[in-house]
């Protein structure tokens, strides 16, 4: 090993001296230019870049429908075009889309909002509750490195989290749904995080029943957001008070076509399930500007496109 030189004008660049130029930028300053650009800090401002799973041949593992968390087993080739009838909904709207397409499918990556949590400054990783779901992680991180997306943060030891249990408050609060996907360790984990941002962090107990936060609740508007009545428990009510907030009560729409999994194009824009008219009326009314996507198949897979659509910048 060479001596280290005394100090002085005869440093080495490695050691600082001639030719050593120190970094100039701070880390979301470098977003757009080393980085990707990319993040979000509120649930609806406008959509500008979101992430599909293309669908492949891992829909063949689907045997049993219920041991892959499914209600039924979609059918590959309608799932594949309604993915692209999504992505061009998606497109019309001044979105870009980019794909996913894991080195290690599995049938249910098919749900990326559940796989990630996008922040002014890159993503949280989701760490999946479920066995069946162990390793989807691993797919999305892939496509995240390859856009270009910084990974902030991948919840260890015994955390579990899922992207669609957070939602922004406002620029400065994030809201956690706590409960069967995401547990108290993976907030502790997040919640130093979102501090060194100014981001507080805020907790809903989520209750027996709710599968997501995004099952309760979703933001249409700052303020205002579309809550399922009958999954929209005390807990949650008290993180949104004084917010406006657009009850629906449980029927075939909500429950089945899942008309409330909806994404926010920006404010009081939305792109809905197609065939849920009376809930299309109640958005309506509220004064959203609805388009709507067929998305029957994700449907038989326990989601819809708010399911699907990973959110990777707003703004």
């Amino acid at each position: 090993m060479p001596p280290i030189p005394p100090p002085g004008p005869k440093l080495p660049s490695t050691l600082g001296g001639h030719g050593w130029r120190g970094r100039a930028h701070s880390h979301a300053e470098e977003l757009g230019s080393l980085w990707a650009a990319c993040g979000v800090q509120s649930a609806v401002a406008p959509l500008r870049e979101v992430l599909l799973a293309e669908p492949g041949p891992e829909q063949a593992m689907v045997d049993d429908p219920a041991a892959w968390l499914m209600f039924e087993r979609p059918e590959p080739d309608r799932l594949a075009q309604q993915a692209r009838d999504l992505a061009a909904a998606y497109t019309a709207q001044g979105v870009r889309v980019r794909w996913s397409r894991p080195s290690r499918p599995l049938p249910n990556h098919l749900f990326c909002c559940d796989l990630f949590f996008m922040t002014p400054e890159g993503a949280i990783l989701a760490r999946m509750a479920s066995e069946q779901r162990a390793g989807e992680e691993r797919g999305v991180a892939e496509a995240l490195v390859a856009a270009g997306i910084p990974v902030l943060l991948a919840p260890r030891g015994r955390a579990t989290f899922e992207g669609a249990d957070a939602m922004w408050l406002d620029p400065r609060t994030v809201l956690i749904g706590a409960g069967r996907r995401t547990n108290a360790e993976a907030v502790a984990q997040i919640r130093p995080l979102l501090a060194s941002m100014g981001i507080s962090l805020r907790v809903a107990d989520l209750g027996h029943g709710v599968q997501h936060l995004l099952g309760a609740v979703n933001p249409y508007d700052e303020g205002h957001a579309a809550v399922l009545s009958a999954h929209c428990g005390p807990s949650i009510r008290e993180a949104l008070r004084g917010w406006q907030l657009l009850e629906l009560a449980p029927s075939e729409e909500t429950e089945v076509r899942r008309a409330m999994n909806f994404v926010t194009l920006g404010p009081r824009r939305v792109l809905m399930p197609a065939g849920c008219p009376h809930a299309r009326a109640q958005f309506e009314a509220a004064g959203m500007t609805v388009f709507e996507a067929e998305v029957s198949e994700y449907i038989r897979g326990g989601g819809a496109m708010g399911c699907a659509t990973g959110v990777l910048w707003r703004g």
